[in-house]
């Protein structure tokens, strides 16, 4: 017997699976495998235990094509192998079904054009990192002043809470418990 399966996928914790499983279920999910990945991570338990469960015949239901890969490689890949076990890649948002030659096509298209568009946003940032180096600016987070790194730690040793410190020196209260760390500095009880 095949069916849909519905794979949905957020980034962190902050964010819920929920909107994307009902979706699937409206589309016909039988059941919803979910992730709580940022789309880097390759280890999506979610998606193993999916790709384990699916047999010949079932289709993959993602809501966006991006739930389910970051890349055009990555996508290409996971397609290939569902397409070399008899399953299917439905996703929602863009209309693509891959159980037809047309689905199949409109599939490498979109990915082709969403692998373009970030490769164009990739030459767009590394042009304008150069433009801002060439007007003697220096991209990125702007280093910590050693004297305010010792003035919390001070403070800290002096019996403040790290929190209490980081707010009287405005700095940021993760800084300063990396500074804690590196210098091997441990809260006063």
């Amino acid at each position: 017997m095949s069916g849909i399966l519905g794979y949905a996928r957020v980034s962190t914790s902050d964010q819920d699976v929920a909107g994307q499983a009902m979706r699937l279920e409206q589309a016909g999910a039988i059941k919803v495998f979910t992730d709580v990945r940022s789309g880097k991570s390759m280890d999506r338990p979610g998606l193993d235990e999916l790709l384990a469960y699916a047999r010949a015949g079932d289709t993959l239901a993602v809501v966006r094509l991006d739930r389910l890969g970051r890349s055009l490689g990555e996508l290409l890949k996971i397609v290939t192998e569902l397409k070399e076990r008899g399953v299917a890649l439905l996703s929602l948002e863009e209309k693509i079904d891959t159980s037809s030659a047309a689905g199949e096509l409109v599939f490498h298209v979109f990915g082709s054009i969403a692998h373009f568009e970030r490769r164009l946003i990739a030459e767009r940032t590394k042009d304008g990192i150069a433009a801002a180096r060439a007007k003697g600016k220096l991209p990125g987070r702007r280093p910590l002043d050693p004297k305010k790194a010792n003035a919390a730690l001070k403070l800290v040793e002096a019996g403040v809470s790290p929190t209490e410190a980081a707010r009287q020196l405005g700095l940021g209260r993760a800084t300063v418990y990396r500074e804690m760390a590196l210098a091997g500095v441990r809260r006063s009880a």
